[in-house]
């Protein structure tokens, strides 16, 4: 997953959006915000629908030394940091517990973080851990539950592939070739996993878990810098959000969600999305997926029917709030972000602009729903 996002000119210079003004006409909003604090990187957030807890991976941060007119400020470890799923207050953390994402298998009561260089399995009860597991020359990015044979799986760009994990017991079953650079993953609960890749021509990968192979890949030729894939299970529809559009590529970029059969790859339907995806989910029981962008927006779309989707809102969040997680129970959508203070000049040349300085503290989850 991308650990920085594009800086939008309308956004203030702190990085937040005024959240009562900001909401587009639809039925979701902001319904709350906790400003939890805590410095370092991050990328997904998980919710642990049963257990009601909200898992957020954290970065280790190197100690600045004092200046004239700035304090110092001491290193932090990495950790992992839990919050309560209904009233986002801490609940615990695991020290020395990093990496990108976190699964949970509610059965055994394991929970997995794809850390670097290894996948850290810990137990959700004590919030202990249990055991580094080695898994070779991938480096852990995105991660994924199947409860269906109760495994992990843990995707690398650098090896192209997904490692198997046994959510019993940590042991690792062996390696999937998905044929590109996969970002994020979603089964349908019956054996197959699907994987969105990241590569210039965007595709998704179906994988048959029983036999552990590739049984197909799904072309968007023109479409591509995938980061989030999302799945109606019921109708065998999946959602893929990619950042580039075009060939050779649009510009400026049109970040385009890709509606496709699970079945068979053959692409229903594209929509606009309102800024470069960096996660996707979808909630069977409104039927609609969410699309979460750095720039602060999320693209709510609702499938009508099977073969019928629209946007049906672009809500505003805060910048930088890329990456989703939805509590099934509640029916809430979860991100997070930090404020920022002004961007400096982009560089000579072209490329990604940077970023602002963070602002100390200022981490905050974000609950959404109607």
């Amino acid at each position: 997953m991308r650990r920085t996002c594009l800086v939008v000119a309308i956004v203030s210079a702190l990085g937040l959006i005024g959240f009562a003004e900001a909401q587009q006409d639809g039925p979701y909003k902001v319904l709350k915000t906790a400003r939890v604090g805590g410095e370092g990187g991050w990328d997904y957030i998980y919710a642990d629908a049963a257990g009601r807890r909200l898992y957020i991976p954290r970065g280790a941060t190197r100690e600045v030394a004092a200046t004239d007119t700035t304090p110092a400020v001491p290193a932090v470890q990495a950790r992992l940091t839990i919050f309560d799923l209904d009233t986002l207050e801490p609940a615990g953390q695991i020290a020395g517990v990093g990496g990108n994402g976190t699964a949970v298998d509610p059965k055994s009561g394991h929970g997995f973080t794809s850390d670097h260089p290894k996948v850290s399995m810990f137990d959700t009860k004590t919030l202990t851990l249990i055991k580094s597991i080695d898994v070779g020359a991938a480096r852990p990015d995105g991660i994924y539950f199947d409860p269906f044979n109760e495994r992990v799986y843990v995707f690398s760009h650098p090896t192209k592939d997904a490692t198997v994990i046994d959510a019993k017991d940590g042991t690792v079953l062996g390696t999937i070739d998905l044929g590109g650079v996969p970002e994020q993953g979603v089964g349908d609960g019956k054996g197959m996993l699907y994987v969105v890749m990241q590569d210039a021509v965007g595709s998704v990968t179906a994988v048959d878990v029983k036999t552990m192979k590739a049984v197909g890949h799904y072309s968007f030729v023109d479409k591509g810098g995938c980061n989030g894939l999302a799945l109606d299970a019921k109708n065998q529809v999946l959602f893929a959000a990619c950042g580039r559009s075009g060939n050779p590529p649009v510009q400026p970029p049109q970040p385009t969600m890709v509606i496709l059969s699970a079945t068979d790859g053959k692409i229903l339907a594209t929509l606009p999305l309102a800024g470069g995806s960096d996660g996707a989910v979808f909630n069977p029981a409104t039927m609609e997926a969410f699309s979460t962008h750095g720039n602060g927006t999320m693209t709510i779309v609702k499938e009508k029917s099977p073969t019928s989707f629209e946007v049906e809102q672009n809500l505003q969040t805060m910048n930088g709030a890329r990456t989703v997680t939805l509590d099934s129970k509640t029916g809430h959508l979860f991100a997070m972000s930090q404020e920022r203070g002004p961007a400096p000049p982009p560089p000579p040349g072209g490329g990604r602009p940077p970023q602002g300085t963070p602002v100390p503290g200022s981490f905050t989850i974000l609950m959404i729903g109607k």
